[in-house]
């Protein structure tokens, strides 16, 4: 673009603000919408692969996540009862380590102090209320009553996403997968060098992903029914029940867990905007338009390589709608990679039917995925 756009982002997320200072970085003026009240990000911890730890470099916040969190450089798989089965050297992008852990408040506050570094507003409490695509720009007017004309308006609203409600109806809406995610932050073991997963011949999987010094967080992913709810008193015990198969480290760091409080549940869904991510000026990405399972760690990653190559096509091209479709091109292959991949692993290791589809995908499996994954997005 020979002209510096105004951008309006809908969502103050990892892929929200990671665009923000993408694009203010380039010389847009960009502003971010926030329905809550601050940058108080839900759940404990979160992985950043190779990639998405490239991503951070690219818009200047890289020591800052490191120094936050916990880098590692080798996965372990063990078997339910806490035997190593192997130890897998994970590939990195050249000026990245191969991966880290990072508690999810600790990464909002290094994008939310990147975003007001480089100059970007976020408005809290505030929402779309109306909008309008003329064409050349679109008119938005904010639950707070303001109104605006932005040269393109972005949806990182997330799974749920109220954007892309507004552009296609009821016709992508969450899909249940029939599985749920459990985490609980612990203290982290000595032996807990990089992420750890148990598995076996269960509708079972249960990881332990070290995120500072001090702290790792318990997961795991379990068949439930889709009315299905932790009990508020008893998260713990019924987080128990599901891993009393298993043993060595899982066990431990279990016996931790000795109340409800921290047990966050979650269930797992995707989705698939099985059409164009833009209509016009305006966009959806991350999870709004392909949320995936966790199977691969790489929803977070997805978000905000969107946000970098999305702001990286706006400077390329000469208009707005040529920077949309290419954004979309580059995006569209990996993001679907991930989410096709995500779901036959999960699949796979509860125990599900898998398609002739998706039995070609899992011949590359995780070590395979971690390979295409650290080359350019």
């Amino acid at each position: 673009m020979t002209t510096p756009l105004r951008v309006l982002v809908h969502g103050g997320g990892i892929g929200g603000l990671t665009l923000a200072v993408a694009l203010a970085r380039s010389g847009h003026t960009a502003e971010v919408v926030e329905l809550r009240d601050e940058l108080d990000a839900l759940g404990v911890g979160i992985i950043q692969p190779s990639n998405a730890l490239h991503v951070m470099r690219e818009i200047g916040v890289l020591d800052a996540c490191v120094a936050a969190g916990f880098p590692w450089e080798v996965l372990t798989i063990c078997d339910p009862a806490g035997t190593t089965l192997a130890k897998i050297p994970q590939p990195r992008m050249d000026g990245a380590p191969a991966s880290s852990g990072i508690p999810r408040p600790a990464l909002a506050k290094v994008l939310g102090d990147a975003t007001a570094a480089a100059g970007v507003a976020i408005r809290f409490g505030t929402t779309i209320s109306e909008l309008s695509d003329e064409g050349a720009g679109v008119e938005v007017t904010l639950s707070d009553g303001s109104s605006a004309r932005w040269d393109l308006v972005v949806g990182f609203d997330g799974i749920g996403s109220p954007l892309r409600s507004r552009l296609y109806g009821d016709r992508f809406t969450p899909e249940y997968t029939g599985f749920a995610n459990w985490r609980v932050t612990v203290p982290r073991l000595p032996e807990v060098q990089g992420v750890v997963v148990s598995a076996g011949r269960t509708s079972t999987k249960a990881l332990l992903t070290p995120i500072t010094d001090e702290l790792m967080y318990l997961a795991a992913v379990t068949a439930e029914e889709p009315d299905f709810r932790p009990d508020p008193a008893r998260a713990h015990e019924q987080l128990a029940e599901r891993l009393a198969a298993f043993g060595g480290p899982v066990a431990e760091a279990l016996a931790t867990v000795t109340t409800a409080e921290g047990v966050v549940y979650s269930r797992i869904s995707q989705v698939t905007v099985d059409a164009p991510w833009h209509v016009g000026r305006v966009v959806i990405a991350g999870d709004a338009a392909h949320a995936s399972t966790p199977n691969l760690a790489q929803g977070a990653a997805m978000a905000v390589e969107d946000a970098l190559v999305l702001a990286r096509s706006l400077d390329a091209e000469d208009d707005v709608t040529a920077a949309l479709a290419a954004w979309e091109d580059r995006r569209r292959p990996r993001a679907m990679f991930v989410q096709n991949l995500s779901r036959a692993l999960l699949k796979e290791e509860t125990g599900s039917a898998t398609t002739p589809e998706e039995d070609e995908l899992l011949k590359a499996g995780m070590p395979g995925a971690a390979h295409v994954l650290v080359k350019p997005y």
